[in-house]
């Protein structure tokens, strides 16, 4: 199953992608710059706002804050409560935006379920081996977002099949490049079609970390089911990964490509539009004379050219004319017309 829908919007291979902005710590803790980015991210038309659901005590271990004494803090610093998670996600449901978050627990599993109601939950890249993890994930029941940064194929598998083994198949995969940002060069954005020949239940994304459109359009193009990527109101700012993040107006920008893209694009199905059949009578050609033929004279291959425009015989009727006699004479680069045949081809 390679469909999702989440707040009545599907998710799904080779649709018009489903946007999600990542704001990460770019609100600094803060609940009001956190509001205020919610009511940007759905004035600029993404369907998704993603937060990430860590504390100091949920991200790293003692040992480490025993290294790094200041780390604590500055973890500490950035993050939301579940208050203010809980206050963000009734005003995104308020404002007609889906919220959800990456966890880091069990008990942020927990929280955003069971309390904030997010309809789906995105797994960060380094959680993808974190197999009992990723089973407490599936076993809640809701669509997942799985992030493939820093993995090797195996590692998607055995992941995948986790979910499979749980029986949740609400699963979209991203593909992903874990690095802050990543230069065009090395998004090797192939390996969408890799997950998609490879896992082809299920509907496969990008998770985006240029500072540009270009790779987004490429993704599109690619037939991605999601795109996410990194929201700021201002990446001036100093912050965790905000210098990498995008503003409003590029992430306008970003989606006013995808849409051009995906318009591009166009059916699988092969249509003629209805102004292409009217191209056909100017730019296709018509059986003509090329000599100057009599009337009562038996017509050989020979005889005929064909020539522009389309308001006599056809082109593909040219084996179907040799051997018909004509009615009357007609001149060199003359159009043939089906009256001017004994035949009456």
């Amino acid at each position: 199953m390679e469909r999702m829908n989440i707040n009545g919007r599907m998710i799904a291979n080779n649709t018009f992608p489903y946007f999600v902005a990542e704001v990460n710590s770019s609100h600094n803790g803060n609940l009001a710059t956190a509001m205020e980015m919610a009511d940007e991210i759905r004035r600029i038309g993404c369907d998704a706002i993603k937060f990430q659901s860590w504390s100091a005590e949920t991200l790293y271990s003692a040992d480490y804050y025993k290294e790094n004494p200041i780390a604590k803090r500055m973890v500490s610093k950035f993050a939301m409560s579940e208050e203010q998670l809980f206050e963000i996600s009734k005003h995104c449901r308020d404002i007609g935006l889906t919220f959800f978050s990456t966890p880091y627990s069990r008990r942020e599993v927990d929280f955003l379920v069971d309390e904030c109601k997010a309809p789906m939950i995105k797994v960060a890249s380094m959680d993808i081996n974190n197999y009992a993890f990723l089973a407490y994930i599936a076993n809640k029941g809701v669509p997942v977002i799985l992030s493939t940064g820093m993995s090797s194929f195996d590692e998607i598998e055995k992941a995948v099949e986790i979910f499979k083994s749980c029986g949740n198949d609400a699963l979209c995969i991203l593909h992903c490049v874990s690095q802050y940002p990543v230069d065009g060069k090395d998004v090797n954005l192939r390996n969408m079609q890799l997950l998609k020949d490879r896992f082809p239940d299920y509907s496969v994304g990008y998770s985006d970390h240029t500072t540009n459109a270009d790779a987004a359009a490429a993704a599109t193009a690619l037939g991605a089911a999601l795109i996410e990527k990194h929201f700021t109101l201002n990446n001036k700012k100093i912050g965790w990964d905000n210098q990498m993040a995008t503003e409003p107006s590029g992430f306008t920008e970003m989606i006013e490509k995808c849409h051009a893209v995906f318009d591009i694009l166009g059916s699988y199905e092969r249509n003629v539009s209805e102004a292409e059949l009217e191209q056909r009578t100017k730019m296709r050609r018509s059986i003509v004379a090329a000599r100057d033929l009599k009337a009562g004279q038996i017509i050989s291959l020979e005889d005929l050219d064909a020539k522009r425009p389309a308001t006599g015989l056809p082109a593909d009727r040219m084996y179907t004319v040799v051997g018909q006699r004509l009615c009357r004479d007609i001149a060199k680069d003359e159009i043939i017309f089906a009256s001017d045949l004994e035949g009456q081809v």
